[in-house]
């Protein structure tokens, strides 16, 4: 068929479109470097769609900055699109899961989806954790020590057992997203090498610690993990996704505990 002005009308079919396996949706701080960075590593799988919003914050990390999201948070989860079928969605943001806390996040991307699943790397940490067997952990971070010593506090309460604590002191999330892998990989072997420590936490989703997840195992001998580590491996397996890319350490081998 030709139209009037003798444009040809086409056929067209339409599919299940990227996410014929799964719809994932994460909610990016504004000032974050990284996580879309090692999400596109981590989430490489057919099928399987990955789509950002990111969220208003400053640069300076704070408690009073941290707290203030949770105001934005059903905005930014509103511009993720309903229509598009999210199998689960998160929020990427460790110490601001801390903060606002994490039922109280969920609610807050709820509003806009409601029912469907979420995570942050708070709750994402604790999944992986436990899905690794390990309670006694080396724990560190980028944080001033009120913001350190908070999340330490959070995973005491759950039953987890910190065996040591190490941080940058560093509060301009624009530095942290600079600090090195290599100075990172130092740090872990650090504050990871103690007998009584089972394996190590890295919080903070703006740190680059996707790449030497499998470096670091290696040379301590134990699972490592990180915020954008942990939260990537808790959506897909909330996805129902149970891959298990190459080189992506201990914990891609895992399933949810319960699963």
């Amino acid at each position: 068929m030709i139209s009037e002005n003798g444009i040809i009308e086409l056929q067209h079919k339409t599919d299940s479109g990227l996410g014929a396996r799964a719809n994932i949706g994460i909610i990016v701080l504004r000032t974050d470097q990284t996580l879309e960075h090692e999400f596109r590593t981590l989430l490489n799988l057919e099928g399987v769609a990955l789509y950002h919003s990111r969220i208003a914050n400053e640069m300076e990390v704070t408690k009073e900055m941290l707290a203030k999201m949770e105001a934005d948070l059903p905005i930014a989860a509103a511009l993720l699109p309903a229509s598009f079928n999210f199998d689960v969605i998160g929020y990427g943001c460790t110490s601001g899961a801390t903060i606002i806390g994490e039922e109280q996040v969920e609610k807050a991307i709820q509003v806009s989806h409601p029912e469907i699943p979420t995570s942050n790397p708070l709750t994402a940490c604790k999944a992986a954790l436990s899905a690794l067997g390990i309670k006694r952990i080396a724990f560190l971070t980028p944080y001033e020590s009120g913001i350190t010593t908070m999340m330490r506090d959070n995973l005491l309460e759950n039953g987890f057992e910190v065996s040591s604590t190490g941080s940058f002191f560093e509060s301009d999330d624009f530095v942290v997203g600079r600090i090195s892998a290599e100075s990172i990989l130092e740090s872990i072997e650090k504050v990871g090498t103690r007998d009584d420590c089972e394996g190590v936490f890295v919080s903070c989703t703006n740190l680059r610690v996707a790449s030497i997840i499998s470096v670091a195992e290696d040379k301590l001998g134990k699972p490592v993990t990180s915020s954008n580590h942990a939260l990537a491996w808790h959506l897909l397996r909330l996805a129902g996704i149970q891959d298990c890319p190459e080189n992506a350490g201990r914990l891609f081998q895992k399933q949810l505990k319960g699963k």
